[in-house]
């Protein structure tokens, strides 16, 4: 298999967590198990056998491979895929698509679905996905997947089984849905795109940016283009109840060692045990 991109692999509960992240650069990341991918900022070559894409938001570094995602897909003859993506710039990155045909002179098939605040996606029986606004420079989104399981109600566990079938015969449901929120990814936001949204917190394993960390760069201009410092992670860190935090998409401007040495030495307890620093 070709291998002509970064990605770092994690393995978490049973699940497989791929990617690579960096500002101004690219942005892409899927879950085999699921089937399901997080942006495209860049295309690996084995990353094109994942048939559902949800794209946060359009800049370049998280969507400019879409072309080549969906004439890969074509050209080893996998059915079309489906990329969901913020409402608003669906009719323009159809555009776009129908542009590279013209110069590709190769069809671009995709199923291209709007999204937006407060959206509910049903993805398979144990999965369904919700949107929820971030906060950035263009219109963004976030997305968390959760599972959902079916369970008998409480007031019924003590009865018998000929008890319980009976009152489903008369038309009684007698199951309520449970739902966990597995994961959650942000895409690039300021604080306010991850506040408003309780399960951001909530999720097992959550993906979501932190571009900078040091003290001398300014958060109201950081928060201005949509981005997370540090600090606004430590003000926040008892209200991360997540078993995993991948922290991503940093700065260029920094270099690995600098990262790791100057976000470590300042995580608390119990935060600096569930973060991983994704560089």
């Amino acid at each position: 298999m070709l291998e002509n991109l970064p990605v770092r692999t994690l393995q978490h509960k049973g699940l497989t967590i791929e990617g690579y992240s960096r500002a101004a650069v690219q942005s892409y990341w899927r879950v085999p198990e699921w089937k399901l991918g997080f942006d495209l900022g860049g295309s690996p070559w084995d990353f094109m056998g994942t048939p559902t894409i949800c794209v946060t938001h359009a800049h370049l570094d998280h969507l400019a491979a879409l072309p080549v995602y969906v004439a890969r897909r074509r050209m080893m003859k996998m059915e079309p895929p489906t990329i969901y993506l913020p409402a608003e710039i669906v009719e323009s990155v159809d555009r776009m698509l129908k542009a590279w045909q013209r110069l590709d002179r190769g069809r671009m098939v995709c199923q291209l679905i709007g999204v937006e605040h407060g959206q509910e996606i049903e993805l398979s029986r144990e999965q369904v996905m919700t949107v929820f606004s971030t906060t950035h420079t263009v219109p963004s989104v976030g997305y968390v997947i959760w599972q959902r399981k079916r369970k008998l109600k409480h007031e019924y566990r003590e009865l018998t089984g000929d008890q319980i079938r009976d009152i489903r015969m008369s038309g009684v449901e007698v199951t309520a849905e449970i739902r966990t929120p597995m994961l959650c990814y942000t895409g690039d936001t300021s604080p306010a795109g991850i506040d408003g949204y309780p399960p951001v917190f909530e999720s097992q394993i959550l993906i979501t940016e932190l571009t900078f960390f040091r003290p001398e760069h300014r958060r109201d201009k950081i928060h201005k283009f949509g981005h997370m410092h540090l600090d606004d992670f430590l003000e926040r860190a008892d209200k991360f109840q997540n078993e995993l935090i991948i922290a991503m998409h940093f700065s260029t401007r920094y270099q690995t060692n600098q990262i790791e040495k100057a976000i470590k030495k300042r995580l608390p307890a119990g935060l600096k045990e569930r973060m991983l620093l994704w560089v």
